[in-house]
């Protein structure tokens, strides 16, 4: 196994990999801007909802947050060339972790991979060959790297896979209402609409979804099926992005198919001029054994535990919402609901009237209320904001939630003061009501 992961191959699936890449970071920033999400997450908003812990990274005041993506947007083109590599990814990874980690309204699990990728990309020999800094430097220029680093990036696709696979065992999704709800919301010309919301499509779509996570790196990993998995994977992803608009994803997704076909197939298509490798070339080079030994396989390690971690948490992840995150739980269910906060003066007992829509956008607003988190987060900016007027506050809030459009239920125990109620990381905050408790609460 070690002579089969630390034996030198073709770099040319890297290469192109890191040429897809950079195009596609620099599309997602530029992107970002032209079709108004940088105005509609940080500058039409007073404050952001940052990941717990996090509350001081907020936006840039002003147009400044347009600056910044204008940045991460030439970084991206940068990397895309190969000049300066590691200081241009580097650069490019700190500021979106910012973007990341600062703002929980619109979240999506691929801008988390885009943040992984990132990270994995840093320590890969990815500008060695057709890049800038091979041309500069002809020192670093090569035409292999260790096989490990194509297997590395095959486990981190098929992690996301699997656990996506997981996730979508249960009813709503099983028994199609997910998936009818998103694809009746989603398609708005009316003939596909019409189709898309037949029972047997919706459930073929349920149930393709299922079986494409389940099995597409396995098809992709045996010669004789792999070209096919790569035509369900283009039909797949070119589906999404027509139908649900989810950005750079089904791209960024299909970019993965490189480090699966031989890395001749690859040069042969993408770099017709690149010297094939020989045996001695082979038994020569740099195969980055620390790197793989010390930071990626306890990053592994890290990318299995971080999944499985809501099923040590009481109660259900599709309720609570505990655990959700970091876990590729992807587009798998619906929340809808509402979210009031009772404001109370403890020295006088009197009510102090509160408008949350004062203070935060639709947006957020919806996104807000129905999740536990940013319910709680948005409690203790209440209380902080009436300590500065030197008023000590007690927050209650009378949450209401549904999954997938079944009926309301009681989400928040609404006689717990949030402002004195403690946010747990890693077991389940006991002021969220379990789905199984609802009916006793109720009564």
């Amino acid at each position: 196994m070690k002579n089969y992961l630390f034996r030198q191959i073709d770099n040319a699936p890297l290469i192109v990999f890191r040429i897809f890449f950079g195009f596609l970071l620099a599309c997602e920033t530029f992107g970002a801007i032209l079709t108004g999400w940088v105005k509609e997450n940080f500058i039409d908003v007073e404050f952001t909802f940052s990941h717990i812990g996090l509350n001081w990274l907020q936006p840039l005041p002003g147009n400044g947050m347009y600056f910044y993506f204008c940045i991460m947007g030439i970084l991206g083109l940068l990397v895309m060339a190969g000049y300066k590599y590691r200081l241009t990814l580097g650069a490019y990874t700190l500021l979106w972790a910012g973007v990341y980690f600062m703002q929980k309204t619109s979240y999506n699990n691929h801008y988390y991979l885009l943040l992984l990728v990132c990270i994995i990309m840093w320590f890969l020999p990815a500008n060695t060959y057709a890049s800038l800094d091979a041309k500069q430097k002809p020192s670093i220029r090569s035409l292999t790297m260790p096989a490990w680093c194509s297997w590395l990036m095959i486990t981190q696709v098929t992690i996301v896979y699997f656990f996506a696979t997981i996730a979508k065992f249960y009813p709503g999704w099983l028994d199609g209402t997910f998936t009818k709800n998103l694809l009746d919301r989603s398609v708005t010309i009316p003939v596909l609409h019409d189709i898309f919301t037949q029972k047997w499509f919706y459930l073929f779509i349920a149930y393709a979804g299922i079986a494409f996570d389940l099995l597409v790196v396995p098809l992709l990993l045996f010669k004789k099926t792999r070209t096919w998995a790569f035509i369900a994977s283009l039909i797949f992803h070119l589906f999404n992005s027509i139908t649900l608009q989810i950005g750079i994803f089904p791209f960024f997704a299909l970019s993965f198919v490189v480090f699966f076909y031989p890395p001749e197939k690859i040069r042969s298509i993408f770099f017709k001029k690149k010297p094939a490798i020989n045996e001695e070339i082979t038994r020569k080079g740099n195969s980055y054994k620390t790197t793989l030994y010390y930071f990626f396989i306890p990053y592994l390690i890290l990318q299995l535990a971080l999944p499985l971690r809501h099923y040590l948490i009481k109660g259900d992840v599709f309720w609570t919402e505990e655990g959700h995150r970091l876990s590729w739980r992807m587009m798998l269910r619906t929340r809808n609901g509402y979210t009031t906060y009772k404001v109370v003066d403890k020295k006088t007992g009197n009510p102090i009237p509160y408008n949350v829509h004062t203070k935060m956008t639709r947006k957020q607003y919806n996104s807000m209320c129905t999740k536990p988190d940013m319910i709680w987060q948005f409690a203790q900016r209440i209380k902080k904001e009436q300590a500065q007027k030197g008023i000590d506050v007690a927050i209650y809030a009378q949450t209401e939630a549904a999954i997938n459009g079944a009926p309301l239920k009681k989400l928040i125990n609404s006689t717990v003061d949030l402002g004195e109620a403690k946010w747990h990381y890693f077991s389940h905050s006991p002021w969220i009501i379990l789905y199984e408790d609802i009916d006793t609460s109720q009564k």
